[in-house]
């Protein structure tokens, strides 16, 4: 999964994982987690969240299951990190890129989410918007991999419907 933060790919992520019985590893909490293990927030915590990320990931397909990775995955050495963890594990990627086109619509969900995970703190509208300037196009080897882009101004159903559709396929 990638997307900026409040789009709404947490709850595609959890709906999909529990209709397909795979797992999803989230990089939001574990990011909190180490900050909570008193790692001081000038570190590295993004980092260090995706490699964790990663490990849980690659353990989970070691075991023979399939993995749903929800993250920013705002540039390219993030997507080709999983690019690489699926070349290593012979299994097929599929990239889901979420957006909402609505900006009242993302701006309303960002600032309404309330998901626990003190002491991260969440992003506000501005943050998220300057992330923008950040944001890298797909290339590479991530632009190879097979992507669907879902707008999530239509209803979690729809999407989640669809990324299902596009995982089977």
């Amino acid at each position: 999964m990638a997307g900026l933060p409040g789009v709404g790919k947490s709850a595609i992520a959890d709906a999909v994982g529990d209709r397909l019985g795979l797992a999803v590893v989230s990089v939001d909490p574990i990011e909190s987690a180490i900050l909570q293990a008193g790692i001081d927030g000038d570190q590295p915590t993004g980092l260090a969240a995706y490699l964790v990320a990663e490990t849980l990931a690659d353990a989970v397909l070691q075991s023979g299951r399939g993995v749903i990775v929800d993250a920013v995955n705002a540039v390219a050495p993030a997507r080709e990190q999983w690019v690489h963890l699926a070349a290593r594990r012979g299994v097929e990627l599929r990239f889901v890129a979420v957006e909402c086109s609505d900006p009242e619509l993302h701006r309303s969900r960002l600032e309404a989410r309330e998901r626990g995970l003190a002491p991260l703190e969440e992003p506000t509208w501005h943050a998220v918007e300057q992330s923008l300037d950040e944001w890298e196009d797909w290339s590479g080897e991530s632009g190879a991999v097979a992507r669907l882009a879902i707008d999530t101004r239509e209803s979690l159903e729809a999407c989640v419907g669809a990324v299902v559709e596009f995982v089977r396929a």
